[in-house]
Formats: structure tokens, C-alpha cells, sequence
């Protein structure tokens, strides 16, 4: 599980960095990823990028895990999310579970889960 956790950390220290590449390189080429702007999924790494690219310039997200536990094949992360407007304005100040299924080392499928209450 040591793995695990430092690839999920890594991979959230470089989305708050906005460095793609390096979240890319710890997800499988075809990875199916939640898209929390419209619903539904993104598909691949071209997907995630693109869906990203188009979020932060809509929104200034950042994610700080605070917890993790398991789940049958899945890693469920808490994590405190805060998202300001392009402009500076709070829109969002709140605790989510992030769902993870890994495959052979890496990220298969990404899930938005239910808000939790703060610590």
C-alpha cells in the first residue's frame, strides 16, 4: 500500500504544481476519469488533458489529501478541496472522497465520491 499512497500523493502534488505530464506518467494510457465540471467520464491521457486544461481556466482548484483507506480494489482518499474563481473569489471550501482503482502500478479509474464533513 506504501506504493500506492506515494503515487496518489505524488500525482496530487502535481495537479495542484499544474503539471500534467507528471499526473499523466502515474495513470494507464487509457485511464477513464471522472469529469466533476459536466458529469460523465474523460477518457485517456489526451482526455484528462484536455479536460484540465479547459478546468483551470475556468476554476483554481487545489487538493490536499488528508486520509486514506481501502476498499475492496479501490483506494479512497479524503481530501480537502478549495476552488477559487480565475478572479480570486472562494467557491468552494469542503472535504470529497476521491475513489481510485489502480492497475498494475498505476491509475485505471478515477471517481468523485460523496461530500464529507469537515475536520
Amino acid at each position: 500500500m506504501q506504493f500506492e499512497h506515494q503515487l496518489l500523493n505524488d500525482m496530487y502534488a502535481a495537479f495542484n504544481a499544474r503539471d500534467i505530464d507528471s499526473c499523466l506518467a502515474g495513470m494507464h494510457a487509457d485511464v477513464i476519469w471522472a469529469n466533476g465540471i459536466d458529469g460523465g467520464y474523460v477518457y485517456g491521457h489526451q482526455g484528462v488533458r484536455e479536460y484540465w486544461t479547459r478546468q483551470w481556466k475556468l476554476v483554481d482548484p487545489k487538493v490536499e489529501p488528508t486520509g486514506f483507506r481501502s476498499h475492496a480494489d479501490k483506494i479512497i482518499i479524503d481530501v480537502h478541496q478549495v476552488v477559487h474563481a480565475i478572479d480570486g473569489t472562494l467557491l468552494l471550501d469542503r472535504m470529497v472522497s476521491h475513489i481510485f482503482t489502480l492497475k498494475d502500478g498505476l491509475i485505471r479509474q478515477f471517481d468523485i465520491g460523496e461530500e464529507t464533513s469537515m475536520p
